[in-house]
């Protein structure tokens, strides 16, 4: 076969690396060990009752055919009204196009308003897909960096300003971030729409976290005046109510734009699984006990992996308020393992330990002038008890080193 059998594009394509850390953990488990899962942001939690049931009803109902691009018109209206409520602004069923998954959301933004060698601002650390289809689709990935302090990470501004051009079309905006755990201040959030509007970008808000939050009331930058009319909100169910492999999610935007996303979604899967859709209606409408429980435990489980990674000497760790993600710097344990890499740290503790977790090179490049070291620990897909056996048995290798 030639060389140049596939698309030269394909060598910009990146992937989402924690599930190469998962293959990692599948087989050290493989050969006997214990393994404490870490390293994936999936939830072992069931899916609440009533969205299952309503979703078996849909099935017999014989709801299993193709449906809209778009999405069946009695979600996008339901979707509408929650969402819109919820960040106190008005949307109706045309902002509204169904999609499986919020992921797909992130490359029909791209895909919108990118042409290639168009500049893209984008959060780093990050969720690894937005420096993949930037770069994938040929456009200028420029990543913002977060400053570390005793109260979590915020905004580099300066950094993130220096880098806008003419070129520069679009800025990713992930409140309530993954890997980092960060939420933007009030006034933090207002400085990001005021970038927007100074420079005529296009945002995409990431909101798969929004209502994974410990206390208090999250906030949209939609709700910023005139931020709705050049916002597309990412909008996910995977994480509200365990239905991570469920892939139901939506884009909510302006009219004009959600056309655009109905003709892509026709192009890419034709539409979004028919009976699913009612259970995200029930999701949405339904009695909300069975979520509330879900917050209740990842709020648990996250107070004990903080209390436990606290024990261990040589880490920083700030406790965020939302998502189910630790962010820790591991720099001093770092240089006393000697490792001369993120991978062989990461690897190393494994084999000793069965502990499995991402470092911050799964979460987009380097940043030129990064000195302190990082790694995620995701609390979603194990057990209170797990938690501390793991810790435990980390830090007695980390404190052996």
């Amino acid at each position: 076969m030639k060389k140049n059998t596939y698309s030269d594009k394909l060598i910009n394509l990146g992937t989402e690396t924690a599930f190469a850390v998962s293959s990692d953990a599948t087989e050290h488990a493989q050969k006997g060990n214990t393994v404490f899962p870490f390293h994936l942001g999936d939830i072992n939690i069931c899916t609440p009752q009533n969205i299952i049931e309503a979703t078996k009803k849909a099935m017999h109902d014989e709801r299993t055919g193709y449906v809209p691009a778009n999405g069946i018109p009695q979600l996008r209206k339901t979707i509408a009204e929650v969402i819109g409520s919820q960040r106190n602004v008005t949307y109706n069923i045309e902002n509204v196009v169904v999609q499986p998954g919020g992921k797909p959301v992130i490359p029909k933004f791209i895909n919108t308003f990118m042409n290639p060698g168009d500049g893209v601002l984008y959060p780093n650390p990050g969720y690894p897909i937005y420096e993949s289809q930037i770069e994938y689709n040929e456009g200028i990935a420029l990543p913002y960096r977060y400053i570390h302090s005793k109260d979590g990470f915020k905004i580099d501004r300066p950094h993130l300003e220096k880098m806008i051009d003419k070129k520069t079309k679009i800025l990713i905006y992930n409140n309530y971030q993954n890997p980092i755990g960060g939420e933007s201040s009030d006034e933090e959030m207002e400085w990001i729409a005021n970038i927007a509007q100074k420079h005529n970008l296009w945002v995409l808000s990431d909101e798969a976290y929004f209502n994974i939050q410990y206390s208090g009331t999250p906030k949209s930058i939609v709700s910023i005046p005139s931020m709705k009319e050049r916002t597309i909100i990412l909008y996910t169910f995977s994480k509200t109510y365990a239905m991570t492999g469920w892939r139901l999610g939506a884009a909510i935007g302006p009219e004009k734009v959600m056309k655009i996303f109905s003709k892509l979604g026709t192009n890419d899967e034709s539409c979004t699984n028919h009976f699913i859709q009612y259970g995200g209606i029930e999701a949405l409408t339904g009695n909300q006990d069975g979520a509330n429980k879900i917050l209740n435990r990842l709020k648990n489980r996250r107070d004990a992996l903080a209390t436990r990674l606290n024990e261990i000497k040589g880490l920083q760790l700030s406790i965020p308020n939302s998502t189910f993600y630790l962010f820790p710097d591991i720099t001093a344990i770092y240089e006393s393992m000697n490792a001369k890499s993120y991978e062989e740290f990461r690897r190393n503790t494994l084999l000793k330990t069965g502990v499995s977790f991402c470092t911050r090179e799964h979460f987009g490049k380097t940043i030129e002038g990064e000195k302190r070291k990082y790694i995620r620990f995701a609390f979603s897909g194990i057990s209170e008890h797990n938690i501390n056996k793991g810790i435990e048995k980390l830090k007695d290798y980390w404190s052996s080193l």
